[in-house]
């Protein structure tokens, strides 16, 4: 992350404009801190990586899941590619491909004198990188953005990274309750296989709707048992398995923003769903 990208984020506590202090590596951040001018908190820079956190914000679920995620970051894609056929009727590319034309990339258009920005709020290991490259326009100016609460899977996601570049992607340890950026500055906004484990999902929704451009499509996926499947007794309990950390895991429709539009929520495999919505222009 360039000291410019630094100076698109917001204090996650007050929303004031931040500005880095500290070394650099060439023309990227390395060490220091984010200082808000507002109301001057302080957040660390660590080896390139800003930690836009409030350890004291963080809920007992969040806090649960970040340790769980941490573990599991090495382990966690080789097992969804591994298990996701047997388990979810479907390929993990086919469930992929299916969420991926909800976000409607191919309608992006240049906006003269400014770049188009796409949000992943949740980015684990990135494995979405390479579906946002394939479908992107290749014609558009894309700055890509991803978040996490996990530093095992922000570390998952620079080792792929680093192997493969594709186009460049800042990174930012941060909490999808407390989104640090100024309201309306993304062109698309999704978050994959998580939300159900938030403390509060709904807040978590009313973020992705403020950072998110009026009229651009945001997108949610997580885990939901399809009703229309008839289902095994073995799939019930490995369902419950998958969804241990919540007493009932389903699209959050009822948790959606005031005034949400254009709402889909549909079936993408056997245990997840992807619930579509786009927020009005303010007024209208």
């Amino acid at each position: 992350m360039k000291v410019a990208d630094a100076g698109t984020l917001a204090c996650p506590g007050c929303r004031g404009p931040l500005a880095f202090e500290g070394a650099l590596a060439g023309d990227e951040l390395h060490q220091g801190i984010l200082r808000c001018a507002q109301c001057g908190s302080r957040w660390p820079v660590r080896d390139g990586l800003p930690h836009l956190v409030s350890e004291a914000q963080v809920q007992r679920a969040d806090r649960f899941m970040r340790v769980l995620y941490d573990w599991l970051a090495p382990l966690h894609d080789p097992v969804t590619r591994a298990l996701f056929p047997p388990l979810q009727g479907t390929s993990e590319r086919a469930a992929r491909d299916r969420y991926m034309t909800r976000l409607d990339l191919a309608s992006l258009r240049p906006i003269p004198g400014e770049r188009l920005r796409i949000l992943e709020v949740g980015i684990g290991a990135g494995a979405n990188l390479s579906l946002l490259d394939r479908d992107l326009p290749p014609y558009c100016d894309v700055e890509i953005w991803g978040l996490d609460l996990s530093v095992g899977m922000l570390e998952r996601c620079r080792r792929r990274l680093a192997q493969d570049p594709g186009r460049p992607v800042r990174l930012l340890l941060a909490d999808a309750h407390a989104l640090p950026f100024p309201d309306a500055c993304f062109d698309r906004v999704f978050h994959v296989g998580g939300i159900g484990g938030y403390g509060n999902p709904g807040r978590g929704l009313a973020e992705m709707a403020r950072v998110a451009r009026p009229g651009t499509p945001i997108l949610v996926v997580d885990e939901q048992l399809d009703p229309a499947w008839r289902t095994s007794p073995f799939h019930r309990l490995v369902f419950r398995a998958l969804t241990f950390y919540a007493s009932e895991s389903a699209s959050p429709v009822g948790d959606l923003p005031p005034g949400a539009t254009d709402v889909v929520s549909e079936q993408l495999s056997r245990y997840y769903y992807g619930l579509t919505f786009r927020m009005p222009s303010p007024g209208t």
